[in-house]
């Protein structure tokens, strides 16, 4: 499971600083100060591209990306820079967000696209993101330190070490959230110009507006009863409401200048083709949970966390967090160095700088592991906590749970619990393999009659499974299928 390093974020924002300068902004035509030349940005956005998609993983569908990269293509060779080498990535995430990286590198997670009806909202989509590209939004008025400030923010992010209270939040980063609000418009008209010049009618971007406002609102109300924060959508449309005036002034404006609002382009079945069979939730790469037990097919194991704590599966790490947030765990893996062989060993070569205490040698279900208090650690709760390790060797790779309480004097306070939720790491059996193949959506013709609630009740979808079918059916909060329509369902 690779991570960023902090090493190779500085030096990317380095290179950053170190070509600043002027550059004409290729939607107005007039030079902007503190901009890097096109060239920098192209070699910016590639740097950032390797780190990101080791992070947070491309998605597993080649056909997939490749509709997705000829149809951004096609809206791109459109904009206001059709030369950049366009670079169009569907990431393994079930986070709803896309984002755009300097140098025509556009990005668009799987979770989003179960959310849209047809290739015209897709378009919607990455046309807002080209947007920001091709007005340089990324690099535009930005001094060294602003730079500076957003890469190191997404190097703690996406090395899972977030401030307090964002443990178990960290789909955001600053160079995926939104740019302003001025810009955000920017974009959209830009978008929207881009669609009109390919056919699509630009007021696609309303209905995504729509699509996504109402998968907000969802989200913030599962989040109110789980007590937890919102993994809202922060990128596209973000700050816009749903009558937002001057959003859909622009869209409309926009269209009219191309002279071509009208066009009626859609390409739902192609769209619905290209998305049929994606994963719903976690992928088979990322691991699945269920009743608080992780299970991952491709590394062969299994864990079983506290019967109701939250656990989030994130592309980097698996987190899991008390209802009362007072305690938390993560676990992660990692190659240990050369030469060392034994759990006991690999704390001691990586913490052997730190106060250890209780150091004991385990056998977890046939595994060697090796558990510790470490003091004077990191923990969501600050520096200098009494953290609870454990190591368990498996499959080359030294998995890492840790554990960390408000309260943990001279331990964590649900110490107890950390440990035996570790005594449960252990290979797959030959009859768990199945719970750690992902959900599907599928779409097929609503056979008459059927009800949402009715397709929702067949589905293995334990918790919201009416108001998730109705979402992504654009039938939230209330409507139902008409008979032959498409209907997506989740098996």
């Amino acid at each position: 499971m690779p991570k960023l390093t902090t090493s190779t974020i500085a030096a990317a924002a380095l290179a950053l600083a170190v070509v600043a300068g002027c550059a004409t902004n290729p939607v107005t035509g007039k030079s902007d100060v503190a901009m890097m030349s096109e060239e920098s940005e192209v070699k910016l956005g590639k740097q950032m591209h390797v780190q990101i998609t080791q992070t947070m993983g491309v998605y597993d569908d080649y056909n997939l990306q490749d509709y997705v990269q000829r149809l951004g293509e096609k809206l791109a060779k459109a904009s206001h820079r059709p030369k950049l080498e366009w670079k169009f990535t569907v990431l393994d995430t079930d986070d709803v967000n896309a984002f755009a990286t300097p140098g025509g590198f556009v990005y668009i997670s799987r979770g989003i696209l179960p959310y849209l009806s047809n290739e015209a909202e897709l378009a919607a989509v990455l046309g807002h993101e080209i947007g920001h590209v091709t007005a340089r939004h990324s690099v535009q008025r930005q001094s060294q330190s602003t730079i500076a400030g957003v890469l190191s923010t997404a190097a703690m992010i996406f090395t899972g070490q977030p401030a307090l209270g964002d443990l178990t939040n960290i789909a955001g980063a600053a160079i995926i959230s939104g740019y302003g609000r001025d810009a955000e418009l920017e974009a959209d008209s830009l978008g929207a110009e881009y669609l009109a010049r390919t056919g699509y009618n630009p007021e696609a971007m309303i209905e995504v507006v729509s699509v996504l406002k109402e998968q907000e609102r969802f989200e913030r109300d599962r989040a109110r009863a789980e007590g937890r924060d919102p993994h809202v959508y922060h990128g596209v449309f973000a700050s816009h409401p749903d009558n937002d005036t001057r959003f859909r002034e622009a869209v409309v404006s926009a269209g009219k200048v191309e002279g071509r609002a009208t066009g009626e382009a859609e390409n739902r079945d192609q769209f619905l083709r290209a998305v049929n069979g994606v994963a719903f939730g976690s992928s088979r790469r990322q691991g699945m949970v269920r009743d608080n037990r992780f299970y991952h097919a491709d590394y062969q194991l299994t864990i079983a966390f506290p019967q109701g704590w939250n656990v989030q599966n994130d592309p980097q790490q698996l987190l899991a967090a008390a209802p009362d947030k007072n305690s938390m765990m993560v676990m992660t893996a990692q190659a240990p160095p050369a030469g060392v062989t034994s759990p006991r060993e690999f704390v001691l070569r990586g913490l052997g700088d730190r106060r250890l205490d209780r150091g004991e040698e385990l056998e977890i279900n046939g595994l060697d592991a090796y558990t510790v208090i470490v003091h004077g650690d990191s923990s969501p709760y600050g520096n200098g906590a009494n953290v609870r390790y454990v190591v368990v060797s498996y499959n080359n790779l030294m998995w890492i749970i840790r554990g960390a309480s408000r309260a943990d004097d001279p331990a964590p306070s649900a110490d107890v619990l950390f440990l035996s939720s570790a005594k449960t790491f252990r290979q797959l059996k030959s009859n768990e393999f199945r719970l750690a193949e992902p959900y599907r959506m599928r779409i097929v013709p609503a056979p008459a009659g059927v009800t949402i609630e009715q397709i929702a009740a067949r589905s293995p979808l334990t918790e919201y499974s009416l108001e998730q079918h109705r979402l992504i059916n654009g039938l939230y909060p209330e409507g139902e299928p008409k008979t032959g329509d498409p209907v997506k369902f989740v098996q």
